[in-house]
């Protein structure tokens, strides 16, 4: 799990997505949710929103990775 550390006081799920480089801008990353709507999960639960708030202590798995926010 690469623990991911907060310098604000939350990432949105599109940020994520361009920092690990899944998709390099925000119309990517709607396109790479829907394509990938069952393989996102935030805290166990499914997620397709790009503006999810992800805050300190969040999980978040995309595909085979997964990410914690510290």
């Amino acid at each position: 799990m690469k623990k991911i550390e907060l310098r604000t006081e939350y990432m949105t799920l599109g940020q994520l997505l361009k920092l690990e480089d899944y998709v390099s801008s925000g119309g990517e990353a709607k396109a790479f949710l829907a394509e990938h709507e069952n393989e996102i999960w935030v805290n166990g639960e499914l997620e397709n929103r790009r503006g999810k708030k992800l805050y300190n202590g969040t999980i978040v798995k995309i595909i085979d990775s997964e990410y914690e926010f510290v």
